[in-house]
């Protein structure tokens, strides 16, 4: 026996390291554009952002950088319960890229940080390989990222996700909330369910409560399995709202913008009302998720709770001038989304009324 010890019988592998940056490789170089700079063995990632007419469609006159940096919280731990890996990574860059987007700007490019217990090349291939997925969802390139095994830190089948994005915005095209006022009209976009918000509740609902397992079926869900309902990835509102957005381009219809994460409606949209609003929302005025309702019986869960804590079904907010109200309401119907005309802007003090 050697009387030397090695970094890997300290519980970290350096060659599964080099493992995984083998298998990746295909799933991060599928999110780059003609900005990305490749760079073997790089110490970092490459973004052009220099002006040229042949390369670009589009290019600034007054580029304003905007960045985000978020996690997906204890939603991993679900996905480590049924090892499914592969949908957690859409999820971070959601949280990210959707922030972002509520001040008008375009994603350009994101980082990720994994930190594991063990390195096992397959899982963070199917983690970064989710990444990846949300990234051509969110047309941002995927151009870095770390990995850290720490046996000490974390305990077996224990692993936490962070992400990075840089996005870009025309100065005098930022949307602030500035301009909203009275008679505004509230649009609310469809979520795709709980998205990266509650799972402390959730779990202790589901599985310390209900005494649940991730693979019931369940007939309040209409026989969905509750790992898949739980593990639905985030909503990317990306390419809607920035295409939506590109048919106004002297016009600010849009006032103001809202991505519903921890806070939920209430807590959120008062982030961007002037001083003198208030938002009255009408809650029957969109259909509320199975998965909600299960939630709130179960726990049970008081109704305001439960709009404090959660999305209830709405994961991003448009406020927008009445008069174009409607034909803002066809085209994001047209991307793809569903959009409900959920509420108004009212003389008051900056806070959400529930009606």
């Amino acid at each position: 026996m050697s009387k030397y010890i090695s970094y890997e019988q300290s519980g970290v592998s350096i060659d599964a390291g080099d493992e995984s940056s083998k298998q990746i490789y295909s799933y991060v170089a599928s999110t780059f554009g003609p900005r990305v700079i490749e760079l073997p063995n790089a110490f970092a990632g490459m973004f052009r952002v220099d002006y040229d007419e042949k390369l670009f469609k589009k290019n600034y006159k007054n580029p304003v950088l905007v960045a985000c940096s978020d996690g997906v919280g204890s939603k991993v731990q679900l996905a480590g319960k049924i090892k499914k890996f592969d949908t957690v990574g859409i999820d971070l860059v959601a949280m990210n890229v959707n922030d972002m987007l509520a001040h008008g700007a375009e994603p350009l490019f994101f980082l990720d940080y994994l930190a594991v217990h063990k390195l096992e090349p397959g899982v963070i291939a199917e983690l970064i390989k989710g990444v990846a997925a949300g990234c051509r969802l969110a047309d941002c390139a995927l151009i870095g990222g770390e990995t850290a095994e720490m046996p000490d830190t974390y305990r077996v089948g224990d692993f936490d996700m962070a992400g990075f994005a840089v996005g870009v915005v025309e100065r005098k095209k930022i949307i602030t909330g500035a301009n909203i006022r009275r008679g505004d009209v509230i649009l609310g976009l469809a979520s795709s369910g709980l998205h990266s918000n509650g799972y402390t509740l959730v779990r202790n609902i589901c599985f310390k409560m209900a005494g649940m397992k991730m693979t019931d079926s369940v007939d309040e869900l209409d026989g969905a399995v509750l790992g898949d309902v739980l593990l639905e990835p985030t909503r990317i509102y990306v390419r809607s709202i920035v295409k939506l957005l590109s048919q106004y381009k002297v016009k600010k219809i849009v006032h103001g913008m809202v991505h519903i994460t921890g806070g939920g409606l209430v807590g959120n949209v008062p982030r961007v009302l002037p001083k003198d609003c208030d938002a009255v929302i009408k809650e029957s005025s969109w259909p509320v998720p199975k998965i909600f309702k299960f939630l709130q019986n179960n726990g049970p869960v008081e109704e305001a709770e439960m709009f404090r804590v959660f999305n209830m079904g709405i994961g991003f907010v448009l406020i927008v001038a009445e008069d174009f109200a409607n034909s803002i309401k066809k085209k994001l119907t047209r991307y793809g989304e569903k959009i409900y005309r959920i509420g108004r802007i009212t003389s008051g003090t900056c806070k959400v009324i529930l009606k």
